[in-house]
C-alpha cells in the first residue's frame, strides 16, 4: 500500500512518469522502499535541500504510527 502511494506520488512530480518503479526490501526492523526514476528526474524527487523527499518521508512516517513498521526511502537512477 505504501509503495503504491510513493509510486503514484512520484509519477505526479517527474517528467518521465513511465520510468518510475518501486522496489520493497523487507527487513526485521526496517522496510526499505527504493524508488527508481529516470536520471533527469532525480533532482525533482529530492527537491531543493531535500525538501521533496523529506515531505514524502513525513507522510510515510505517519504510517509507522498506524502499523508499527519503520520505513526508509531511497531514490536511485535507472
Amino acid at each position: 500500500m505504501i509503495s503504491e502511494f510513493v509510486a503514484q506520488f512520484a509519477k505526479l512530480i517527474v517528467s518521465h512518469p513511465d520510468d518510475i518503479d518501486v522496489g520493497v526490501k523487507e527487513g526485521d526492523e526496517v522496510t526499505e522502499i527504493v524508488l527508481f526514476a529516470n536520471q533527469a528526474d532525480i533532482g525533482k524527487l529530492i527537491g531543493k535541500e531535500g525538501k521533496m523527499i523529506g515531505a514524502i518521508k513525513t507522510v510515510i512516517s505517519g504510517c509507522k504510527a498506524k502499523d508499527g513498521i519503520s520505513y526508509r526511502i531511497n531514490v536511485e537512477a535507472i
